[in-house]
């Protein structure tokens, strides 16, 4: 049974545990867990050699620390997993602070232990309560974050407004004995930075002209774009000596690492049966590699990991819709990335060139370029040369939705199912045509074809040769 009063919690609970901070309860938790081998941030992938060794120096070293990276980066699901650092449960008095029994800080707590001693009532708090977290915003005010008077309150205590019951608190002091942390730090206004990292250093605040002293126990973690952080000046410089630790995140750096975190998130168990070739999620993953080195795109906006993810489910889906139409099996093809372009075009922010050209036409060269970096992996043991030579003849290609029509077609190009077959172990018409789809859009990502709106052909310096001796 759980200690529901004072007196009960002395005689059954550790209280030498009530003497730790926050920041010491995480770091005894996290030694443990570093001495037992167990996994740290489950569900946090391509972090294992930079962002997570950095998080754990600043958990030892009892730090706030602020996450630097673009957006799409997992920096929120980060600070949501610092609970997983903190006791399942710890013990509080009913109070809005979640006052420590030891150590009281509201005037509430206070008047309770006076009156009621080793009767005090005791809740307890599960470790997922103990984070809050608030989104910066230009708007938001000290009030928000810190607190105000209520005159309500004070009116219902029958007090004065300098009465300290009669304060509403805010989110940081409601945080108390646990993380608090804030996403875009860089959007708060400069008086909320003072007001924030003067409560967090000196423990001292006026709300509303009266003087409140409170030794929060808060541990606090912002995240912010690392433009707005060092280029634009937007974070006070007192704040930023205060943040003990700054850790840079990044993208996957590799193909495989873009895969498993999109994998791992992307909604794609439609039905059974649905099956997505590893070269067709290959290329969907290669799309936003292909973004965040286009000129065209903005790279201090960033390439999020949720157009990766965003853009699979549309692959699925579309697959899933042409299994219906056409009553065939649900495989997924290159096909049906184009079909995707939404996914693209709405999470991508283009540079003054990206713009002329327009977020479609981007997208479409973004594809291409995917399907030949993916194309590349895959290519060895390929012998396409027949295939382009059908197209430098002056032939067309042009494939239907449905599988055993683009079959027929592709029954026509030599070489191009022989090839189909030493890609796709499957050897059901739809995973052949999607094989072969995807050969004929990694040639066309390499030059070696071209790839119109509807049609693949020769490219246009082929043609050029073909007919130059005409001419």
């Amino acid at each position: 049974m759980k200690a529901t009063t004072l007196g009960e919690l002395k005689r059954s609970y550790p209280m030498a545990k009530l003497g730790r901070s926050v920041k010491d309860e995480a770091r005894e938790n996290l030694i443990a867990k570093l001495r037992s081998g167990e996994r740290l941030f489950p569900g946090i992938q391509g972090y294992d050699d930079s962002v997570i060794p950095a998080l754990i120096n600043a958990v030892l070293a009892r730090h706030n620390f602020i996450l630097l990276g673009l957006r799409g980066q997992a920096k929120s699901r980060i600070l949501r997993q610092m609970t997983e650092l903190l006791d399942e449960e710890i013990p509080a008095l009913p109070t809005d602070l979640r006052d420590n029994p030891l150590r009281p800080l509201s005037a509430e707590a206070k008047r309770l232990l006076a009156e009621a001693g080793d009767d005090a009532p005791i809740v307890w708090v599960p470790r997922d309560e103990r984070y809050v977290e608030k989104l910066a915003t230009p708007d938001t005010t000290v009030a928000d974050l810190l607190g105000d008077i209520d005159p309500i309150k004070a009116a219902k205590r029958g007090t004065g407004l300098s009465d300290l019951e009669a304060v509403h608190y805010g989110l940081l002091p409601r945080a108390n004995r646990g993380i608090f942390g804030i996403n875009e730090v860089a959007d708060l206004a400069p008086k909320v930075q003072v007001a924030l990292f003067n409560i967090l250093q000196e423990g001292d605040v006026q709300i509303r002209g009266y003087p409140v002293r409170l030794q929060l126990d808060v541990w606090i973690a912002f995240t912010a774009n690392p433009q707005d952080y060092t280029a634009r000046g937007k974070i006070v410089t007192p704040l930023k000596d205060r943040i003990g630790s700054e850790i840079r995140t990044h993208y996957p750096r590799t193909l495989d690492e873009g895969l498993a975190i999109t994998q791992q998130e992307a909604w794609t168990a439609r039905e059974e049966g649905l099956y997505i070739p590893a070269y067709v999620a290959e290329a969907s993953e290669a799309v936003a590699f292909m973004a965040r080195e286009d000129k065209r795109v903005d790279k201090t906006s960033g390439v999020s990991q949720r157009l990766s993810i965003s853009l699979l489910e549309l692959v699925a889906s579309n697959a899933e819709r042409r299994a219906l139409q056409y009553g065939e099996r649900t495989v997924a093809r290159p096909m049906d990335l184009y079909f995707a372009l939404p996914a693209i075009t709405g999470k991508i922010e283009l540079e003054y060139e990206g713009e002329l050209q327009g977020a479609e036409r981007v997208a479409r060269d973004l594809l291409l370029k995917a399907f030949g970096m993916a194309y590349g992996e895959r290519s060895k043991g390929l012998k396409t040369d027949e295939i382009v030579d059908y197209f430098t003849q002056g032939n067309l290609l042009t494939l239907p939705e449905d599988a055993r029509g683009a079959l027929r077609e592709m029954e026509q190009v030599p070489g191009l199912l022989d090839a189909a077959r030493r890609l796709e172990s499957h050897n059901t018409p739809e995973a052949l045509v999607a094989a072969g789809e995807f050969i004929l859009e990694g040639l066309a990502g390499r030059r070696k074809i071209a790839r119109g709106e509807e049609s693949y052909s020769a490219p246009v310096e082929r043609e050029r040769e073909r007919w130059g001796s005409g001419n």
